[in-house]
């Protein structure tokens, strides 16, 4: 049977400038950060600031009795999937519910909660925890509790490979549509491990920015000063259809999907190879599924997450993919502005690429001043760039080794 061609049709986005899709954009294009110092998190940690979400009130989306029941990370999924179900004109499963999925990654899942019951643990022992706490805390819980809010009946689970959480998800969910399994799937990330334990380890690891005097200038990728990244929470979630369906049903196509490529390391628990061999391959891989040359692509949404080794090998691996169309590519990284979102940042950059493409605008790399001389390719610096473009790439990149690009079309 031949593969059948995957559209978009909803895009939903909840992120640390806005609590939704079109928020988050116009903020992003605007050059708006959202990295502050910690709010409801005290200690004496290395790093005192984050790109948290602010303002969300979960029982907008969900019941109340349900949303206590519900760690964060749940919440931001649910309003980035209602955002999503909303544009795409659903209000629940099309047609035969078997027939729809639910596919949400999440790196580290219900962190708040394991560290909240943690903490009754031991200052009141065992029967002092609540009956709730794995249900709350398993990282699948997202994707669950979606399926059961929209009656979604056909393949429902997460994917779990770090940062590359939410690339795995989107991807799977196109695969299951391409092959007939599904007709329309709802997939991205989303994550909440703005923590205390989440910030300890990190910073311990030495992988997060310490820049606590100047923390809306933290999270800058391709910078020569660059320090670590910057811990983000938020979540983005996708439509995804087969264009028969779509256009049936009457639904309006944002873009397409076009590729997927994914592959490993092989060579560090948190480290890339320097030569970039994995996220070579990994854009190599969806080009090929895509069935694109290197120089039809017009914009790549980087993994670019402001530390060191990351940015170096990523644009080393794009120079390699691209040869001499690197030097003509627009590349952003958006973490600059929303910090890293985890298992979450494939699912909300997904959304970005489609935006870009859908509107002719690239959104910047804010806090790019001073450029490192080792990644030197036009990172859309500081301001957005207004310009049309076909197709684009999607990087994720994750510890342990797991790369994952998705490829996305305008389809004009």
């Amino acid at each position: 049977m031949a593969a059948r061609s995957v559209v978009v049709t909803g895009m939903g986005m909840v992120t640390a400038v806005g609590l939704d899709r079109e928020s988050s954009w116009q903020a992003m294009l605007a050059g708006q950060g959202g990295v502050a110092p910690l709010e409801g998190i005290e200690g004496d940690f290395k790093t005192t600031f984050a790109a948290q979400v602010k303002g969300l009130d979960p029982e907008q989306v969900m019941d109340p009795k349900e949303a206590r029941k519900a760690d964060r990370f749940v919440h931001l999924a649910m309003a980035a999937a209602a955002g999503a179900m909303e544009q795409a004109g659903l209000e629940s499963a099309p047609g035969d519910a078997f027939r729809s999925g639910v596919i949400i990654g999440s790196g580290i899942g219900g962190m708040l909660t394991f560290e909240e019951q943690h903490s009754k643990l031991v200052a009141r022992g065992p029967r002092a925890v609540s009956p709730l706490f794995i249900p709350m805390m398993i990282s699948d819980m997202a994707a669950g509790l979606v399926s059961i809010r929209y009656g979604f009946r056909g393949a429902n689970f997460c994917t779990v490979s770090a940062c590359a959480s939410g690339g795995h998800a989107i991807g799977t969910a196109f695969d299951q549509i391409r092959l007939g399994r599904a007709d329309v799937m709802l997939c991205g990330g989303a994550e909440a491990a703005v923590s205390p334990m989440a910030l300890s380890g990190f910073a311990n690891m030495k992988a997060l920015s310490s820049r606590n005097d100047e923390p809306h200038r933290a999270s800058r990728p391709f910078d020569r000063d660059r320090d670590g990244f910057v811990l983000g929470e938020g979540a983005g979630i996708l439509v995804l259809e087969s264009e028969g369906h779509a256009r049936a049903r009457g639904a309006v196509v944002l873009g397409y999907m076009c590729g997927y490529g994914m592959t490993g390391d092989a060579y560090h628990m948190t480290q890339p190879d320097n030569d970039g061999v994995g996220a070579i391959g990994s854009m190599k891989a969806a080009l090929q599924d895509a069935g694109l040359r290197p120089e039809q692509i017009g914009y790549i949404n980087a993994h670019g997450t402001s530390t060191h080794f990351n940015d170096m090998v990523e644009t080393r691996a794009i120079k390699n993919v691209f040869g001499d169309h690197a030097a003509r590519l627009k590349i952003s990284s958006t973490k600059s502005m929303i910090g890293h979102l985890l298992g979450a940042a494939g699912g909300v950059e997904a959304a970005v690429t489609l935006l870009a493409l859908r509107e002719g605008v690239l959104p910047p790399t804010i806090n790019l001043d001073n450029p490192d001389p080792e990644c030197d390719l036009d990172y859309c610096a500081n301001v957005a760039v207004r310009q049309s473009v076909e197709y684009a790439l999607s990087n994720s990149f994750g510890f342990g080794g797991h790369n994952v690009t998705l490829c996305f079309g305008a389809g004009r």
